[in-house]
């Protein structure tokens, strides 16, 4: 099946049908630019090449590359260094032709082998998580892409990702590593602190803890968002939305805290959640000390803490 292209539009080959390529893809077909092939090789690619972008032809990366004149490379970051400089040696890229990878890690100098081949470079990677499912081309509506590209390719970048929804931010190349782990210190390690936390609920004996989580984790996350726009969230001291007994220098409530923490990992083994809330908590004061959220005495106090092991029981409290 032959797409009929409109005038200005490209050819868009899919290096990697996973769940970044293939949405993002289907996001470019409905822009309106032609979708001539795609690669994949598992069973699930394969699935999402006739689910997202029926009719396109499943073919091999060679073969993609040959035909499209948007090559979008959607592989993971540590294949990607390979895969682009295993085509230059097969001569498969050719001038003019874009070539547009996905990865938060890199910016265009891993596409230099394209580049010396006559390739326009452009990394354009987009600040959000993919089901690999239509549901993803109405997340992609107002998400943010980080551009990078030479100056002159920087309006072609940023006009691909308004054509699918996106709002570009151009982020320079030598503090694509930066912005990377900013978002993989965000995104994923949120997901750990909520398993965490819905682990100690459930050994608390609540039922359904993501319930009891949603309300209270969107309207902090909600609040830290808002701050870090306002400039008030972000800065070695600004911590504007943090609440809980670390804000008020509660220091009772904090070993109190790691008591039970410590003694929720002897039982099931999580040595990850104290380690956790230790390290956290930590950051916390000195981010609340700094903004002057709490003063010196009560930091301090609160590092001490933190630093040391438990506090022994009480006699009284001694079975």
């Amino acid at each position: 099946m032959t797409e009929q292209r409109k005038p200005g539009r490209l050819g868009v080959g899919i290096v990697g049908a996973g769940r970044v390529g293939a949405v993002l893809g289907s996001a470019l077909r409905a822009a309106g630019h032609a979708v001539v092939g795609a690669s994949g090789i598992s069973e699930e690619s394969r699935e999402r090449i006739a689910t997202l972008l029926p009719g396109v032809p499943n073919l091999t990366v060679e073969e993609v590359v040959e035909r499209a004149e948007l090559v979008l490379l959607a592989t993971p970051d540590d294949a990607l260094a390979g895969l682009v400089s295993g085509l230059a040696d097969l001569g498969a890229w050719q001038p003019g032709q874009l070539a547009v990878h996905t990865s938060g890690r890199y910016g265009v100098g891993v596409l230099d082998p394209a580049r010396r081949a006559g390739a326009i470079p452009l990394a354009l990677h987009p600040a959000m998580t993919f089901t690999g499912t239509s549901l993803d081309l109405a997340r992609l509506e107002g998400c943010t892409f980080a551009v990078t590209a030479p100056a002159a390719a920087l309006p072609i970048g940023q006009a691909l990702v308004v054509e699918v929804g996106g709002e570009p931010v151009v982020v320079e190349e030598h503090a694509r590593v930066l912005y990377h782990a900013a978002l993989a210190h965000g995104s994923n390690h949120l997901v750990v602190l909520v398993a965490q936390a819905a682990q100690a609920l459930e050994a608390a004996g609540v039922e359904a803890p993501g319930r009891v989580l949603a309300p209270l984790l969107g309207a902090a996350l909600d609040g830290a968002t808002r701050a870090a726009d306002a400039r008030e969230g972000v800065g070695p001291g600004a911590i504007a939305a943090l609440t809980g007994p670390v804000s008020r220098g509660d220091v009772g409530t904090v070993r109190t805290h790691l008591e039970v923490l410590a003694d929720l990992a002897a039982r099931t083994g999580a040595t990850d959640v104290p380690a956790s809330y230790t390290e956290l908590a930590r950051g916390a004061t000195r981010r609340a000390l700094a903004s002057h959220r709490i003063g010196d005495t009560a930091a301090q106090a609160l590092l001490d803490a933190l630093d040391g092991p438990p506090s022994a029981p009480t006699p009284e409290e001694t079975p």
